[in-house]
């Protein structure tokens, strides 16, 4: 059930967020082995000229720069999936997008699994109803 915030340095079309979500929603699902179905993505473009690296502004010509933030139940992957899904992520980012500022960056929050879910319950609820008695 991971919720996906991908934020990036320029605009981008219908097509190119179709794609940065399908592909998100993917690599999500083959690499950190979460459920597609339960995939939430939103993606926030930039107002050009309000994206700064080392207090510089990234405009006109210049690489875009992305910032993704991955919510997931904490300790259901392992250090080097996630720094797996950190390379992809990035490589299938510049594929669509172009040349990435390399301070672009991948952030996965591991959120304890009572302090979160979805449709009214927690994930740790769903752990225990799931277990054998």
């Amino acid at each position: 059930m991971p919720y996906l915030s991908f934020h990036i340095s320029v605009d981008v079309s219908q097509e190119q967020s179709d794609r940065i979500a399908g592909t998100l929603t993917a690599l999500t699902a083959s690499v950190l082995g979460k459920k597609p179905e339960l995939t939430a993505v939103a993606i926030h473009a930039a107002a050009p000229g309000r994206w700064y690296v080392g207090a510089e502004r990234l405009s006109g010509g210049a690489p875009a720069g992305f910032y993704l933030e991955v919510k997931v139940t904490e300790g259901t992957n392992t250090k080097s999936e996630k720094a797996e899904y950190v390379r992809q992520v990035f490589d299938a980012v510049s594929g669509i997008v172009g040349p990435l500022a390399p301070p672009s960056y991948v952030v996965i929050h591991e959120v304890r699994a009572d302090a979160w879910g979805y449709a009214g319950q927690t994930q740790e609820y769903r752990y225990i109803r799931g277990r054998p008695l």
